[in-house]
């Protein structure tokens, strides 16, 4: 049996590390567009600050690693074209065109960079000071860009996970950022109320941060470079030695669709939760496919961790087995310089949307007990339904230090396992003086939501 893997990043080795790993009998080929199997594109902005040394160490498993499991990498290799009936690949490489046969297909293909509608972008490349940041080869650009000419102003395009990573990387190396979101707040996947405390931290660092704020057009010019936008209405200039556009991601399904595959949620490939594209005997996995999320239903939510999870049921099902992805509640987190900022499950109006009847309340918990020498306050905004009572979503602000990352996590679990609020009192959790308090956080919060919505338990 000889299963194919398009794609080196999260979906396609996922997939390829399963199928390996439950026969090791099975012959697994990945085909790779470039020489950077398995390198982690989150942990790019930390190459740029400084903390992660050298690029190499970006990688999750090397090229040794990755075939000393028994695949077979072809590198700077391009799928070009799925023969459905044929069950045959073709590729493209420095030799020409050939055709691998497989029996199994499973595509990870990703995403590609958006552009937003913003004149230019696709016409100025890193030559020109104009970067994105999604690929190894976007970072080697990015990095000869820093090295060479050494710019002393950047303009960010956009305040999501990556924008807010990269001002930190920026600032720190000396650069003065200025970044621009369209949105009322940064981060736009909290609610104001917490974003708030994100645009204070990138303010205290030196962040010049203008919400509300449209980006129309870069431009060239003989001094550097132009950003033409619009602030409430009225037309707006920045200049900058280089500007970095990280506006959203649009799912990469050509291949797919020219192979008869349909499309669903963010024009993302419809699969189920087999990761089954509905062709014959292709599988999908990532940022090119539609999310089952298991508050939502069908959405497109590209998360590396979702990503992860979706190549490992892929290669499983390659093999004939059954598996089923189980679905995501959108848990992410992010570190902006000393501030971090965590969620999970839905925000109001997602809630809505859904056809729950939401309310939040937000509160303020420390992160150990008082006493105990060093004890920082977390906010935190618990969204429920107050007809059942059940957990929808969480939302945490807190200082580097807090575990803040580790509480977004017991609320995922709750959301997973499907708890109401009230019952996140009856959670076993640790405590010690240092490290935590009789009531964590996180059931303070949980607790606060049930008196502010008339819902309170026997624990409050």
């Amino acid at each position: 049996m000889h299963i194919v893997a398009i794609g080196g990043s999260d979906a396609g080795i996922s997939a390829a590390l399963r199928a390996r790993e439950l026969d090791p009998s099975v012959d697994v080929t990945v085909v790779v567009a470039d020489a950077y199997p398995n390198y982690s594109i989150c942990g790019i902005p930390y190459y740029f600050s400084g903390d992660v040394q050298p690029w190499k160490s970006l990688a999750h498993r090397t090229h040794a690693d990755l075939e000393a499991t028994g695949m077979r990498l072809r590198l700077d290799t391009l799928a070009t074209r799925i023969d459905v009936a044929g069950r045959q690949l073709t590729v493209q490489d420095e030799h020409g065109e050939s055709v691998i046969d497989y029996d199994e297909l499973i595509v990870g293909t990703g995403a590609l960079p958006a552009y937003a509608g913003i004149a230019g972008l696709d016409q100025l490349g890193p030559d020109d000071g104009v970067h994105v940041i999604h690929s190894m080869s976007d970072t080697f650009a990015l990095d000869t860009h820093l090295t060479e000419r050494d710019p002393r102003t950047a303009i960010i395009i956009g305040a999501g996970y990556v924008g807010l990573e990269m001002a930190e990387g920026f600032t720190a190396r000396g650069i003065a950022v200025t970044q621009l979101q369209r949105g009322a707040e940064v981060l736009s996947t909290l609610d104001p109320e917490l974003a708030s405390l994100v645009h204070a931290e990138l303010i205290e660092h030196g962040v010049a941060v203008h919400t509300n704020t449209t980006v129309r057009a870069v431009e060239k010019t003989a001094t550097g470079l132009t950003v033409r936008a619009e602030h409430e209405g009225q037309p707006v200039t920045y200049s900058a030695d280089l500007v970095l556009a990280v506006v959203g991601v649009r799912p990469n399904t050509s291949l797919l669709e020219d192979a008869g595959a349909t499309l669903g949620a963010g024009k993302a490939i419809a699969v189920d939760e087999q990761m089954r594209t509905g062709v014959p005997h292709v599988f999908a996995a990532g940022d090119g496919v539609v999310t089952h999320h298991r508050l939502l239903g069908v959405t497109y939510l590209p998360l590396g961790t979702t990503a992860h999870k979706q190549g490992r049921t892929a290669g499983e099902n390659a093999l004939g087995a059954s598996a089923r992805f189980a679905g995501s509640v959108g848990t992410q987190v992010v570190k902006v310089f000393d501030v971090v900022a965590a969620r999970t499950g839905l925000r109001d109006h997602e809630a809505v949307a859904a056809g729950y009847l939401p309310a939040s309340a937000q509160t303020v918990a420390d992160d150990h007990k008082r006493y105990y020498p060093g004890a920082q306050p977390i906010s935190i905004r618990i969204t429920g339904d107050t007809d059942s009572g059940l957990l929808l979503g969480a939302q945490l602000v807190g200082r580097r230090g807090t575990e803040t990352a580790k509480r977004v996590d017991t609320y995922a679990t709750a959301l997973f396992a499907g708890l109401t609020v009230d019952q996140i009192s009856d959670l076993d959790l640790s405590y010690t003086p240092p490290l935590g308090s009789p009531w964590d956080a996180v059931q303070v919060a949980t607790q606060a939501w049930s008196r502010a919505n008339s819902l309170i338990g026997a624990h409050a």
